[in-house]
């Protein structure tokens, strides 16, 4: 069954090309960018929002990242995705809570700093999303206070799809210092070669 991955590591893509590589199944990744490709027709028709990424996998097709990751562990991940009812409800719960939660703020503090120009960037707008980041990090930190994980003592696809939102914390160099738990945690999903490997990806 062919399987072919749509999207560019320079994007939200980038986190369901790490699920891929972490799940170590075959597939074809076309590097398709999200300003141009994504809105051509031939791209159109597997995801009529324009955007990136978007999976098809045999006759399922898929888009919205979130989706796709729990699809492939699910699918192919074997002990990444929980097998426990509980555990599993708690995997969609980081993973909605990280594009609920942490990535508006995020995403402002991108625009301002990344696809503005540096005389037209608005410093207070940076400053109310950074603050605003504080509430939801202090929840993160929290809950990995008693274990290393989100769900316990292993990584699973809870870890990948919300440190996967928070790659771009790397680009915008937030300070985690006063998160500690959240620095260790994070530190330790992203030495996973699978994120080098999906990271090398165009």
């Amino acid at each position: 069954m062919s399987r072919t991955l749509y999207g560019m590591s320079g994007s939200r893509a980038v986190r369901s090309l790490w699920a891929i590589e972490e799940v170590g199944v075959d597939y074809e990744h076309v590097a398709t960018k999200f300003m141009g490709e994504s809105k051509q027709p031939d791209y159109l028709a597997i995801n009529p929002n324009g955007r990136i990424p978007a999976l098809v996998d045999g006759d399922l097709v898929l888009f919205e990242s979130m989706a796709i990751n729990l699809y492939l562990a699910k699918r192919y991940g074997g002990d990444l995705y929980p097998q426990d009812p509980a555990d599993e409800a708690r995997a969609i719960q980081w993973s909605v809570w990280g594009i609920s939660e942490i990535e508006p703020s995020q995403m402002q503090i991108v625009v301002q700093k990344v696809f503005t120009p540096e005389e037209k960037r608005k410093p207070d707008v940076i400053a109310r999303a950074t603050k605003a980041l504080d509430r939801p990090l202090g929840v993160l930190e929290a809950a990995l206070s008693e274990r290393p994980y989100l769900l316990g003592d292993d990584f699973t696809i809870a870890d990948l799809n919300l440190s996967g939102v928070m790659l771009l914390f790397l680009m915008i160099e937030i300070d985690l210092s006063a998160y500690p738990n959240v620095s260790r945690w994070r530190d330790a999903c992203y030495s996973r070669p699978s994120l080098a490997a999906a990271q090398a990806r165009a």
